[in-house]
């Protein structure tokens, strides 16, 4: 399931890289960088990379999503984790359209070994403002759990589930060059209830040019049966935004 899944993923991104030259099917990117290091009485290191690509053509759209963070201290290990997401869109009206996801999420610090899952959804343009926009998604999953032989709970086994996602992502335009988003996913188990995953970034972001932009970032990862000690993980990042 591991390799299907990042063979797909990568398949995609190939596939996706090789239309860019075409003008008619160009292909816009999102990236977020952000570094920290520390030396002296400490001697750390943090770095995240949030990046973003998408394409249209006529009615369809592809987006593929990454976020990563790694982070080590005294060259240690401390943080080791990233998410990979692909979106297929097919627009019915200017509002409302059929979507499909393939997602893959790995942790090295959240008791899974990896997270998946795909599906189809149905994603709705709620707002559609020249200051302001709110999309919402509904999606129907197949998911896969395989949890680490050091979780807490279910140690080595995998847990194959019938699931939904919900998702909404807000945008407002505050001033000229300031902007700020919301983004909120739930992702859930239909046999158990409490079984369910969410995440949340709020963000906001200072154009400096026309292609880079400073910004900061606040995200939680939240389980709410965790597979390691806490239910939350949560990032705040200072970052230096590139759109191309």
């Amino acid at each position: 399931m591991k390799k299907i899944l990042l063979t797909s993923v990568v398949a995609a991104t190939v596939a996706l890289s090789a239309q860019a030259a075409d003008k008619t099917k160009e292909v816009v990117t999102h990236t977020e960088l952000g570094y920290i290091q520390t030396n002296g009485n400490t001697k750390t290191k943090t770095f995240n990379l949030d990046a973003k690509a998408e394409r249209q053509w006529g009615k369809h759209a592809g987006t593929l999503t990454f976020d990563g963070q790694n982070g080590s201290d005294q060259g240690t290990t401390t943080k080791k984790k990233y998410f990979i997401e692909l979106e297929y869109n097919y627009a019915f009206t200017d509002r409302l359209a059929f979507a499909y996801i393939l997602g893959y999420k790995y942790d090295k610090f959240s008791g899974y070994d990896y997270q998946a899952y795909t599906g189809p959804g149905i994603k709705y343009a709620a707002i559609k403002q020249a200051t302001q926009n709110l999309s919402l998604e509904m999606g129907l999953m197949y998911a896969r759990d395989k949890y680490a032989e050091d979780s807490i709970i279910n140690a080595g086994e995998t847990n194959d589930y019938a699931s939904y996602r919900l998702k909404g992502v807000y945008d407002l335009q505050i001033a000229e060059n300031l902007k700020f988003t919301q983004e909120l996913s739930v992702r859930g188990s239909f046999e158990e209830s409490d079984n369910y995953f969410a995440f949340s970034k709020t963000a906001l972001t200072s154009k400096l040019s026309d292609i880079f932009s400073a910004g900061v970032s606040y995200k939680l990862d939240y389980a709410n049966i965790p597979a390691a000690r806490y239910k939350t993980d949560e990032t705040f990042t200072f970052n230096l935004i590139m759109d191309y």
